[in-house]
């Protein structure tokens, strides 16, 4: 039988250390268009898919010569040279899905990453099996904060949004998931987590490893409901 639930993944800063490989492609890139971003900079479109990111800093300052998909393409690229060099997975990846998997949880990953670039971190991270659905926001009309990706997602896992729930690090990811009328859990980095914008998650952790913790939080207050 088919569960009626589903945890879906974010997948960079939450199943990869990429954030600070992505702003170092980014800075890099950027410099070359003569625009130069602080780590700063950068986190202001975290979480974004990387055409409205660049878009982003071309409204703000634009560049002669390269257009905003040339840039966009040496971003990736550079970042699928990074990650193939330094991947490296988040604290607690591995026994949260373990976790989650025992616990009867269907997972899926929703990404703002190109969908090479998703191929590229699982099989760095041998998480090709890992999940039952993967989608990329490239192929949606809006990336994340719209909610475009993750309403995918559930549909592509045949559950209504309610019987999902997110996990994301990034305002932007939040934002997304909840406005897709899932539920979140915010893991946010350290540098963004004091940010107000978060307050909109069900749920904060400082970390994966505490993942396990709130999903039996989770299903002791289905369980409550269903009883109710």
């Amino acid at each position: 039988m088919t569960l009626a639930r589903a945890l879906i993944f974010d997948m960079d800063g939450v199943l990869i250390d990429s954030e600070p490989l992505w702003r170092r492609a980014e800075r890099a890139c950027f410099g070359e268009v003569g625009l130069a971003l602080t780590d700063d900079d950068c986190l202001q479109t975290q979480g974004l898919r990387i055409d409205e990111a660049v878009a982003y800093w071309y409204d703000r300052a634009p560049w002669p010569d390269k257009s905003i998909p040339e840039v966009a393409t040496h971003i990736v690229e550079r970042m699928g040279e990074l990650i193939r060099k330094e991947a490296r997975p988040m604290a607690g990846v591995r026994p949260a899905l373990a976790s989650a998997l025992a616990a009867g949880w269907r997972l899926a990953l929703a990404s703002s990453s190109s969908a090479d670039l998703i191929e590229t971190v699982l099989d760095a991270l041998a998480l090709r099996d890992a999940f039952e659905v993967v989608r990329s926001a490239e192929h949606e009309a809006r990336g994340k904060p719209a909610p475009d990706v993750y309403l995918s997602t559930a549909r592509d896992l045949d559950l209504a949004p309610a019987d999902c729930v997110a996990v994301e690090d990034s305002v932007h990811g939040v934002a997304s998931a909840i406005a897709a009328g899932m539920r979140c859990v915010a893991v946010p980095p350290r540098e963004t987590r004091g940010d107000p914008r978060f307050e909109i998650a069900t749920w904060r952790l400082d970390s994966l490893d505490q993942l396990p913790q709130t999903l039996s939080e989770i299903d002791r207050e289905r369980n409550e409901r269903s009883r109710q």
